[in-house]
């Protein structure tokens, strides 16, 4: 009698129904992959439409961006221009990745109101959405990575399995994160504009144009307590032959287990609004 009560005033099972109600979300999703990537292919592809570049614009204006700091910074800094070009052009390839996946994150769920309010897909989908939508974009970037190895002479050395491997768990925390952001967007409007003004003040806190000195990395606070630091980490370090910080997989390994529980157990509790918040 208090459950069919309990139910009458909020409309809630219980905290186990939510949970496996989520999970049913995430498991309907799995099955509806290709659909998510023909969401994001339709993105990238209306987004460029009737451009003759289409996306190779922003890898264009990424390229220059990289030779203009990389030849300038190296000369302010005294640094070998063969070490610092690949350090700055890794750098920024992936951190657009990064910041991009999170700042379209807040969008994942407003942008899709007219698709949630009319039919029954998994909320989970517009997730894979985004982070779709963002490595289309990073296989058009990698040819600045690649062309800037192989003219450095770095692709005798470069460990590209390891560098997937720090891919996939930079991207495991990229996407908990991209989907934390999308729930308070959904309710706060006010989200997206926090989130863009931390991404702008993270980059500059993170070695992305400029390189750690040397042993500042077990020691100083502004890297060893920057996720974005070892996201960058796991992957540029293979890729330049060198070996990635055992911290850094550390942090990242806990962040996932941490932030997905986390942001699977609030969506788990809010699902059913989300329609609403919208």
């Amino acid at each position: 009698m208090q459950i069919a009560e309990h139910m009458l005033r909020t409309g809630r099972r219980g905290t186990l129904h939510e949970f496996s109600m989520a999970l049913a979300d995430l498991r309907a999703s799995s099955q509806k992959v290709g659909l998510a990537w023909s969401l994001a292919w339709h993105d990238v592809v209306s987004r460029y439409r009737g451009s003759i570049l289409g996306p190779f614009w922003i890898t264009l204006s990424m390229a220059l961006m990289v030779l203009g700091i990389g030849f300038i910074y190296s000369k302010l800094f005294h640094i070998a221009l063969d070490e610092f070009m690949p350090w700055v052009a890794i750098g920024i390839v992936f951190w657009g990745m990064i910041s991009l996946t999170i700042i379209e994150g807040c969008d994942t769920f407003v942008a899709a109101k007219g698709m949630l309010s009319q039919t029954s897909l998994p909320m989970f989908t517009f997730v894979w959405r985004t982070a779709l939508r963002n490595l289309i974009n990073l296989a058009h970037h990698t040819v600045i990575i690649v062309g800037v190895l192989i003219w450095y002479g770095y692709w005798r050395k470069a460990n590209v399995p390891l560098a997937f491997v720090g891919l996939a768990l930079t991207l495991l925390n990229v996407i908990w994160i991209s989907f934390a952001v999308a729930l308070a967007s959904a309710r706060f409007r006010d989200i997206p504009q926090i989130v863009g003004s931390v991404m702008q003040f993270a980059i500059f806190l993170t070695p992305v144009f400029w390189l750690p000195g040397h042993g500042i990395l077990a020691k100083h606070a502004v890297l060893v307590f920057n996720p974005f630091f070892h996201m960058l980490d796991v992957i540029r370090s293979p890729l330049m032959g060198r070996m990635p910080s055992g911290l850094s997989y550390a942090v990242l390994s806990t962040m996932a287990v941490v932030g997905w529980t986390a942001t699977f157990s609030v969506f788990a509790v809010i699902r059913r609004r989300i329609v609403h918040y919208l």
